[in-house]
């Protein structure tokens, strides 16, 4: 059976969208965390209608068939805009959906006019980079905290005195669903996420962006106040963007979670199309 991700439509009341916009979530997220931005971003743009895509093994786009990777992510985009009733005219991917947002526009982009990659260094990484990184250290504690639990907050509890920021556990703890037999467990698999990690940290999107191709507009959206890029990484993305090569943005006044810190700050910069 063809493996086809969930996705949500989300467009403005009353509008009849002729445009597509796929929105990608990052790692241990899912599409209903986008729904909120994408509602107030298709009352701004009402021509177009967003698509809320939970990646595999991400919300309930679970149960997905091997290789757990970047492309098989990408190639899930496919199946989804068929979905649709057409491929996206724009992709916009955060932090972990960003490169896949990358990888889909090199290799299913054909029809891709616009690309926004918002607070997602590009480059692959050093294993130590790997393993230091908060996307390692998290999913080393889900995996000591495995579940079942009674409560939400048991795991949020659990989390936290495993050195996860209690905003991220909070977050982390809606992943959580309920058991038959009562209490709560992950909707998470560990290892099939463990090896999207990996494949993740392996994947060098700077060649794409060096030279992307004819027709599709690439913007990158650096958080001012993230802590995921390196000074050669903000070096380089200038160089490009001096370059005509890409867009690059600077949202000065957010971390990480853009999306969540300065709301209307990225919607004012996000032009879908």
């Amino acid at each position: 059976m063809t493996f086809v991700p969930h996705f949500e439509i989300v467009a403005a009341d009353g509008a009849a969208p002729a445009r597509t916009a796929f929105v990608l979530h990052g790692i241990y997220g899912a599409g209903r965390n986008w729904r909120t931005f994408a509602r107030d971003l298709v009352a701004e743009q009402p021509d177009w209608r967003v698509v809320l895509v939970d990646l595999r093994n991400h919300g309930r786009s679970q149960g997905a068939p091997p290789p757990q990777t970047l492309a098989a992510c990408a190639a899930d985009l496919v199946r989804v805009g068929e979905a649709v009733g057409g491929p996206p005219e724009t992709v916009v991917g955060h932090s972990f959906g960003g490169k896949v947002a990358l990888v889909y526009a090199r290799d299913h982009g054909a029809a891709l006019k616009r690309l926004w990659i918002l607070d997602s260094p590009p480059g692959a990484a050093p294993a130590a980079a790997e393993d230091d990184s908060e996307a390692a250290r998290v999913l080393a504690t889900l995996r000591e905290v495995a579940g079942p639990v009674a409560r939400r907050s048991d795991a949020i509890d659990a989390l936290v005195r495993h050195g996860v920021a209690k905003g991220i556990a909070q977050w982390l703890a809606t992943n959580l669903v309920p058991r038959e037999a009562g209490g709560y467990e992950w909707v998470f698999d560990a290892d099939r996420l463990a090896e999207m990690l990996a494949d993740y940290w392996r994947v060098d999107g700077w060649p794409f962006l060096s030279s992307p191709p004819s027709g599709l507009s690439v913007d990158v959206v650096r958080a001012g106040r993230s802590d995921r890029w390196t000074d050669e990484d903000v070096r380089r993305l200038g160089s490009l963007d001096a370059a005509g090569a890409i867009t690059a943005h600077l949202l000065p006044d957010a971390a990480h979670w853009l999306h969540v810190d300065d709301p209307a700050g990225l919607r004012r910069m996000l032009v879908l199309g």
